[in-house]
């Protein structure tokens, strides 16, 4: 692709061609050559949409729960961008479940836009092709960006680098969902959704959520009941409330500088998904968390935070492509760790070795 047929395609995107969106994100998900160019000329155009991660364990309600949130969105008169990142296929890399119906409720909706992508080997997380979509739905103009992921337990952590809210559900009665959770993804949660919460064993998962949210906050805390819904923030932590009230915390911390520093602590909400039961709840609790992040300086933190992680990332892996034709160049790793096998090198120093040209290039640049 020239560069000329590349900045085409982003300007037809930019102008709001839907048919230029597909197209863009199946360069970057396939990496044909010229998608960075894409990916670059779309960045000046983000950071307007609202960005949010729904992960949690497989069978617990996440792609219903996504059904009903675009819809309610939908409702509202905002657009919609979904990604669902799927099981990779170990044949062809692609999503397993790329093909299957889960939008119902937004069948034939121009303004939501759903796309099944592979998570390419990262159980659970998001490849950086998942991250430059979200910035191709940006840049689009998309009001609310929601990302779908396969749930793989710990992994998980991977959504909290292209999220800004991250939702984790978990099933009623689920005692193994919980214990995960305390195995490290109870870190990355924002919101907490026990979904399903119409069945049998729903208080209980409520309360035990409840405790390791606060066990988390403070070790030595007991548990508080009634610390729910939307009482999540001020500036000294005590709970604040929906819509205004949260504008008016925002308008008190930046008037009076002694305040302490404004605190979100995580919300544990109940939903039906299959009926939108809660799901009122749900938007406004994810509101409130945004008008955190913005009054609490956070939102842009997490900017930076991202922006740090993708340059790391992408100097990981062109890196690794320089080292892997370098490796070629010199006969292959096979070679070497024949070498290695007999005794004649240790891997010590072959990484010395075929690291020297580029040590010796970047030594030669601060000279």
């Amino acid at each position: 692709m020239s560069r000329a047929v590349e900045s085409d395609l982003v300007e037809r995107l930019l102008d709001g061609e839907h048919r230029a969106l597909a197209r863009a994100i199946t360069k970057i998900e396939s990496q044909s050559p010229g998608y960075r160019d894409i990916v670059s000329e779309l960045h000046a155009h983000t950071g307007d949409a609202s960005v949010v991660g729904i992960t949690g364990s497989p069978g617990a309600g996440k792609s219903t729960l996504v059904d009903k949130l675009a819809k309610h969105y939908r409702d509202q008169g905002e657009t919609v961008g979904v990604i669902a990142v799927d099981p990779s296929s170990p044949y062809t890399g692609g999503a397993v479940l790329g093909d299957r119906i889960r939008m119902a409720s937004n069948v034939g909706d121009m303004d939501v836009f759903f796309r099944s992508m592979s998570a390419r080997g990262q159980l659970g997380g998001l490849s950086t092709a998942t991250a430059d979509a979200v910035k191709a739905l940006d840049a689009f103009g998309k009001d609310r960006i929601i990302i779908e992921t396969v749930g793989a337990g710990q992994n998980e952590v991977d959504v909290v680098k292209t999220a800004d809210t991250v939702v984790v559900l978990v099933q009623p009665g689920s005692g193994d969902d919980v214990q995960m959770l305390k195995a490290g993804i109870l870190e990355i949660g924002d919101l907490f959704v026990v979904n399903k919460a119409d069945m049998e064993g729903a208080s209980r998962t409520v309360a035990e959520l409840q405790e390791m949210i606060h066990l988390r906050d403070d070790p030595r805390a007991n548990l508080e009941t009634g610390h729910h819904g939307a009482e999540a923030f001020d500036d000294a932590g005590h709970g604040g409330g929906h819509g205004d009230h949260a504008d008016a915390t925002a308008a008190e911390a930046e008037d009076d500088e002694d305040d302490e520093p404004l605190v979100w602590t995580p919300q544990v909400l109940e939903t039906v998904a299959t009926t939108g039961e809660g799901i009122d709840e749900l938007v406004e609790t994810l509101d409130d968390h945004r008008d955190y992040l913005g009054a609490s300086g956070e939102l842009a933190e997490k900017a930076r935070k991202r922006a740090g992680e993708e340059i790391r990332q992408l100097l990981r892996s062109d890196v690794n492509r320089l080292l892997e034709a370098e490796l070629d160049r010199r006969g292959g790793v096979d070679a070497f760790a024949e070498a290695v096998v007999e005794k004649e090198t240790d891997p010590y120093a072959v990484a010395e070795d075929v690291l020297e040209p580029l040590r010796e290039c970047l030594d030669g640049r601060d000279d």
